[in-house]
């Protein structure tokens, strides 16, 4: 079963060095000017299988952050349509979704009724939000005394314990202290191996290899290759050669 698919996904941002005013969109909608797009995404297919792994690979503004925004619905396409298919749970920003002035445990239990908990449901998870963010002591804080560090650790911790059937990570498995990386990671290889379905951006590295079945490649918004992870990281890294 597809649980992700995209089919010709297209996404514009209009080019602006400064303030967009009225008039200014009133001109492109009578033809007085043309407008300057900047192409995110262009005409991109693919479909993520239930129970998959993928990476999605790329240099800096090669559409990768776009294409999760779309995915999680933070962000319409331009053209093309997203369909996604189970309950996802999004690291993209971390902290994204929280409210500073509200406790902890009141964002917690607000980010679970977002992703369609009961209130039942949301406090049978809340012991272990907790448990694994070690965060015992703060919990009863507004979040906006918490250090990033904090931040990062309940962020993590709603998300990849609120029984997400599509976990969706944006460069998150480098950050943190070093124990709580590795703890991160070992909860993201669990999740895995409990037959969920990731994708995944990060840096091409050891990790990501060893996380990821297949690997899609983004270069200047378009899709260039779509395979098992090692050959399309070897072709990745190839260019990255040649250019260097």
């Amino acid at each position: 079963m597809k649980v992700i698919e995209l089919q010709n996904v297209t996404k514009t941002f209009h080019r602006s060095g400064g303030q967009r005013l009225l008039r200014h969109y009133l001109e492109e909608v009578l033809g007085k000017t043309d407008p300057q797009l900047f192409f995110a995404l262009k005409d991109v297919s693919f479909s993520v299988a239930d129970g998959e792994s993928v990476a999605v690979i790329g240099a800096n503004g090669a559409g990768k952050s776009t294409l999760l925004s779309l995915v999680t619905g933070l962000a319409p396409p331009s053209s093309g349509t997203v369909t996604v298919n189970g309950r996802a749970a999004a690291l993209l920003d971390l902290g994204s979704g929280f409210h500073p002035d509200l406790t902890g445990r009141e964002n917690i239990l607000l980010n679970a009724s977002l992703l369609g908990f009961s209130r039942r449901q949301a406090h049978d998870l809340y012991d272990s939000i907790v448990e694994f963010s070690e965060l015992d002591d703060f919990i009863k804080e507004p979040l906006r005394t918490y250090s990033s560090g904090m931040m990062l650790r309940l962020a993590f911790s709603v998300a990849v314990n609120l029984d997400p059937q599509i976990l969706i990570i944006d460069e998150v498995l480098a950050v943190g202290d070093q124990k709580f990386q590795a703890k991160c990671t070992e909860k993201i290889f669990e999740i895995r191996n409990q037959g969920r379905t990731i994708l995944c951006v990060s840096h091409f590295s050891p990790t990501l290899r060893e996380l990821c079945d297949r690997a899609l490649w983004l270069d200047h918004g378009q899709l260039v290759m779509d395979g098992p992870i090692a050959e399309v990281g070897a072709a990745y890294e190839g260019r990255l050669s040649r250019s260097a």
